[in-house]
């Protein structure tokens, strides 16, 4: 006897299910993601992995691989993020808040991919289940976009989709956006869990059978998350995320999740009146509006996958008319910017059990290692002490509880960069060993604690 239709709720992040609602997800632990759905006997229609093409087990050195090199993409910074190419096959997900620049840049790497040959003249699909092929066009034309072999598809149906794209057979897909289409055999609404999760396999399906590269650009929900993050990230080979502040011309191309490659690595790009436009030297345009003689800044050397950049980092301290003082962080974590002053309160003696602090960093950047935490340090002392930190000197180290300076990677490709920029001084822990006294002409400044660091770095 067929099972009849019954109301379930399914958690909208972990995809589990409850016969009942309940405010807090008793799997993931996440609160208000239970949706009323409505649950019926599953089609008749096989499952998308039961139609993939059945293979037997092959010895590893028989396999070949001719042919299956990356695919170089024209942008630059995006070639980086994804680790020097597109795989063959590989399924991305690029994540963003909304009107980031998501599509832009995404029409922007097709467009140009479609006029290289090393598609072979092969067209490039771009499927739309957000804006209709005028609206896509508009946005081409604004941008300067000339790709006789981009073609473009209106469609939310993917069944249909996926029947376009076996006809025209593409070098390479883009659909914008995973949660806008929909599988017809499925009642649930277009977006919901069991949407994504069926819709994401047929298309992975189709990028492993026919060794298409395929980008999905996926939703974030309000805690700045990819919609249903552990069925698409689990499913997808890249996920990468456009970051940066909507009223800032800079975004930041990050990579969370590469199975062939670093996910350390960032591109960096502005927004201008022509997209998104590559910038090549993320250092000197991070410290353009940089004013040396100011309290409260200060330059640390941060490194993201291979590239080091020099990031400006301001602090202000204003005596509180709060009971509690405040203390405001933006790209840095909370955490981390809570033990810097602890320390600085600690071992220096610094009187900032009365004081707001806030601690920014310039560009919309999110400093996650902590060979910044000189740099925070010296920022917050500069601007409690109204003495500017030395203009030619560039920090980097790590602050432990003891007020140490701790060693941090890749000393000398930091130094270097710092050098190339005009910094004629670089302050790093004593304990880095193998440094010559300067390199490439910027003296090297060896510290044990914050009090000789601060010694150094603050003009009297």
């Amino acid at each position: 006897m067929a099972r009849k239709p019954h109301t379930i709720y399914v958690c909208q992040q972990c995809g589990a299910q409850s016969p009942r609602w309940m405010g807090k997800c008793p799997d993931c632990g996440q609160w208000n993601t239970l949706v009323e759905t409505l649950a019926e006997p599953p089609p008749s229609a096989a499952p998308a992995t039961a139609l993939l093409p059945r293979s037997a087990p092959q010895r590893l050195a028989e396999i070949t691989a001719d042919g299956f090199g990356r695919i170089r993409v024209p942008l630059g910074e995006f070639d980086r993020v994804l680790g020097g190419g597109l795989v063959p096959g590989s399924l991305v997900l690029l994540g963003g808040d909304p009107g980031i620049g998501k599509s832009t840049l995404l029409i922007q790497a097709v467009a140009a991919l479609a006029r290289e040959s090393a598609l072979n003249d092969r067209p490039v699909l771009y499927v739309s289940g957000e804006e209709s092929a005028q609206q896509i066009k508009l946005r081409a034309h604004r941008l300067g976009l000339d790709a006789p072999h981009l073609f473009v598809l209106a469609e939310t149906n993917l069944n249909h989709i996926l029947a376009e794209a076996e006809k025209l057979a593409p070098a390479l897909m883009v659909v914008d956006s995973i949660q806008a289409v929909y599988l017809e055999e499925l009642s649930s609404a277009a977006g919901s869990i069991s949407q994504i999760r069926e819709g994401a396999l047929r298309l992975m399906q189709l990028a492993k059978s026919t060794n298409t590269p395929i980008f999905l650009v996926g939703h974030v929900t309000k805690e700045g998350t990819i919609a249903g993050p552990r069925v698409l990230e689990h499913i997808v080979d890249v996920v990468l995320y456009l970051e940066g502040e909507r009223f800032h011309t800079y975004r930041l191309l990050r990579s969370v999740k590469n199975r062939f490659g670093s996910t350390n690595e960032i591109g960096v790009f502005e927004m201008q009146e022509a997209g998104l436009v590559e910038v090549t030297n993320p250092s000197e345009a991070f410290l353009a509006e940089r004013v040396p003689e100011a309290s409260g800044n200060c330059i640390a050397v941060t490194l993201e996958g291979t590239r080091p950049l020099l990031v400006e980092i301001q602090a202000l301290t204003s005596t509180t008319s709060f009971n509690y003082p405040r203390r405001t962080s933006n790209g840095i974590d909370m955490a981390r910017l809570l033990l810097i002053i602890a320390v600085l309160a600690k071992r220096v003696g610094l009187r900032l059990f009365n004081q707001d602090i806030f601690v920014n960093v310039v560009g919309g950047l999110r400093i996650t290692e902590p060979a910044a935490d000189l740099g925070v340090a010296l920022a917050i002392a500069s601007s409690f002490r109204d003495a500017p930190v030395a203009p030619d000197l560039a920090v980097m180290g790590e602050l432990g509880l003891a007020g140490e300076i701790r060693s941090v990677g890749h000393l000398e490709r930091r130094i270097s960069e710092a050098a190339r920029l005009g910094f004629q001084r670089c302050l790093v822990p004593r304990s880095a060993r193998r440094l010559p006294a300067s390199t490439a002409g910027a003296e090297i400044i060896r510290v044990r604690t914050i009090n000789e660091a601060l010694e150094v770095a603050l003009q009297k």
